[in-house]
């Protein structure tokens, strides 16, 4: 069970790493429109996260989303060919790279909007509470968002009515030029918690296996009535905010190839290797796998038909009333 997991967990973060590439080579050739939030680097706390959780648990993602449904298991077919903005994608290719859902398998969704997941989340989980299920929401969100409104908002409600849900916040250093230590009062941001009177923890976002045991940690307390927890993990994007985004001089090119040895998926392979868990030819297999699951994801949205226009007023809060002269 431990290897199985262990490979399953390599194989998502690979997963992510390949689709994001694949993604930015399409955006290239003129496939893709619009930009492209990447997670290099991160994936090692998203999929440690995920991984945590049930299938049928909650998750809210980010506007830098496409790891997220990723590390939730949803299916690359439709979520590529969302990106292609084509008829078979998750959201019938209308939400794009920043707005990608799969209730399937418990993706909420994601936007643009910094901090909007929160609220979101803490519905979700108030929702499983009033019903009597035992699901969690987990709520993914960044460094910039921790001193929106909806932050201190979601975890004051979430920590008075103990609601299932672990606030999980993804401090990649910088709000796209913005250092955190210029716009965040603490240290830390795991510990706001103690101001609604949660748990705060910090872990090291480059260890999948740290990231999991923590979370795994908050979402039993959760499950079990304990009410929400606080999780920081502190790690780095290794590109742009946006692929196609000028680059711009805010930070030090020694401090990105710092960031880069420390690389979470070289680090998780290395350490499966040296400890015996896994074997080399098992995580070249599950490479190759993934290679043929991005391939096939990307012939599946090519020859998925475009949207028909006349959808364009379909699943939305409210349509045009037609109204005599």
């Amino acid at each position: 069970m431990k290897n199985s997991l262990h490979l399953e967990m390599y194989r998502r973060m690979v997963r992510i790493r390949r689709f994001e590439a694949a993604a930015v080579d399409l955006l290239a050739k003129g496939e893709l429109a619009g930009g492209l939030h990447t997670t290099p680097g991160q994936e090692g706390a998203i999929v440690g996260a995920c991984v945590a959780l049930r299938e049928d648990d909650y998750m809210v993602g980010t506007h830098r989303s496409h790891g997220h449904p990723i590390g939730k298991g949803a299916s690359l077919r439709g979520l590529m060919a969302e990106l292609m903005a084509r008829s078979t994608g998750v959201n019938r290719g209308k939400g794009g790279s920043m707005h990608l859902a799969d209730f399937s398998v418990g993706s909420l969704g994601e936007t643009s909007i910094v901090g909007s997941g929160l609220p979101i989340a803490t519905g979700a989980a108030l929702g499983a509470q009033m019903k009597g299920t035992d699901r969690v929401s987990l709520c993914f969100f960044g460094d910039g968002a921790s001193s929106e409104g909806t932050f201190h908002e979601s975890l004051n409600i979430a920590a008075i009515w103990k609601l299932p849900v672990v606030y999980f916040c993804e401090n990649n250093l910088y709000a796209i030029s913005t250092p955190a230590r210029e716009t965040v009062s603490v240290e830390h941001i795991a510990a706001r918690a103690a101001g609604y009177d949660m748990p705060g923890h910090v872990v090291d976002g480059q260890d999948v296996l740290e990231v999991y045991e923590v979370v795994k940690s908050a979402v039993d307390r959760a499950r079990s009535g304990g009410g929400p927890s606080l999780v920081e993990a502190k790690t780095y994007r290794f590109e742009e905010h946006a692929i196609g985004l000028n680059h711009l001089s805010y930070r030090e090119h020694a401090e990105v190839e710092q960031w880069r040895k420390r690389d979470p998926i070289a680090l998780f392979r290395d350490r499966l290797l040296d400890e015996g868990v896994i074997s080399r030819g098992d995580l070249d297999k599950a490479e190759e796998d993934v290679g043929a699951e991005i391939g096939d994801a990307i012939e599946f949205a090519r020859s998925s038909p475009d949207p028909d226009p006349a959808e364009a007023f379909d699943h939305v809060y409210a349509t045009t009333l037609e109204t005599g002269a």
